[in-house]
C-alpha cells in the first residue's frame, strides 16, 4: 500500500480552466503545518496558501487512451513550500492541506495513490455574463467553499491589501509549482514533479469569498490576506512517476 501511495506511474490530463487563489498569512501560522525538512516559501516574512479550482477532463496513466480516462472538479488547497534535497538543489513547490472533488471515483483513486488527503463535495456553479460563483459543500449540507469572481483581464487590479506591488511579482505564488512533497514519515518525501503546456495566467478579479479550511486550526481566528488570483485555460499537463527525496541535512 505504500507503494502505491509514491505515485508509481505517469499520469495525464487535459485542464479546461484553471483559478488559482493565494492567501497571505504570518509565518508563525504556517510554519507548525510543515514536516521537518520543509521550508515555507515567503515573501516579505509572509507565507502563501493557494486555493486552486481546477476543471479536468481524460486523466489516465501515460500510455492510455484518453477515452479511459476521468473527469472531474478539484478544489487544492496548498502551502509554498521549498526543499533542499541531497545534492543542494532547492526545489520549489507544495504541500498538499486537502484535495476535493466532486467524484467519488477519483476520491479512492486519489488517496490509494497519493497523500493529498481527497475527500468528496458536491459542486455548483452559478455563472452570468459577469462573475462565475463557485459552492462545493460536504454530503451532508457543511460548505467547504464559496468564491465568485470575474472573467480574467489584463486590467484587473491587485486585490487592496495585497503584499505584492505588480502582478509580475504575484504570480510567483499563483502556482502551479514545478513539485509537490508529501512526507512519508520517516525523514523522507514523495516528491512528485508536473509539467505543462501553454500555461499564460491572466490576472483575475475575486469578488467574494469564504474558505471553511481557515476557520480550522490553525488559521482559525487570523485574518487571511488575499493575496493574488488568476486563471489559465486550455493546459496539458502531465505527472512524473514519484521519487523518494531525502532532504539535506542542515548545519
Amino acid at each position: 500500500m505504500r507503494f502505491l501511495k509514491r505515485h508509481p506511474f505517469p499520469v495525464v490530463a487535459f485542464f479546461d480552466k484553471v483559478v488559482a487563489v493565494s492567501f497571505a498569512f504570518p509565518e508563525s501560522i504556517l510554519q507548525p503545518l510543515l514536516d521537518e525538512g520543509l521550508a515555507l516559501d515567503t515573501f516579505e516574512g509572509m507565507g502563501f496558501v493557494t486555493v486552486a479550482l481546477v476543471w479536468a477532463k481524460n486523466l489516465r496513466p501515460a500510455g492510455l487512451p484518453a477515452i479511459l480516462g476521468q473527469n472531474f472538479f478539484l478544489a487544492g488547497y496548498r502551502i509554498f513550500t521549498r526543499l533542499d534535497d541531497q545534492t543542494g538543489r532547492r526545489l520549489r513547490g507544495l504541500k498538499i492541506l486537502r484535495s476535493e472533488t466532486d467524484q467519488r471515483r477519483m476520491v479512492w483513486s486519489g488517496n490509494l495513490m497519493t497523500h493529498y488527503k481527497y475527500r468528496f463535495v458536491k459542486q455548483q456553479i452559478e455563472e452570468s455574463e459577469t462573475e462565475t460563483r463557485v459552492l462545493t459543500s460536504l454530503p451532508h449540507g457543511t460548505p467547504t467553499l464559496d468564491l465568485s469572481f470575474k472573467p480574467p483581464t489584463e486590467e484587473a487590479t491587485l486585490p487592496e491589501h495585497s503584499p505584492f506591488k505588480d502582478w509580475h511579482t504575484a504570480r510567483r505564488f499563483a502556482g502551479p509549482m514545478p513539485f509537490t512533497f508529501s512526507s512519508q514519515g520517516d525523514g523522507s518525501f514523495v516528491v512528485i514533479e508536473g509539467s505543462r503546456q501553454s500555461w499564460i495566467p491572466k490576472p483575475t478579479i475575486v469578488t467574494r469569498w469564504n474558505v471553511a479550511l481557515f476557520d480550522e486550526p490553525p488559521f482559525q481566528g487570523t485574518q487571511p490576506i488575499l493575496a493574488n488570483a488568476f486563471t489559465v485555460s486550455g493546459v496539458p499537463y502531465r505527472w512524473e512517476k514519484g521519487r523518494i527525496i531525502q532532504p539535506r541535512t542542515r548545519p
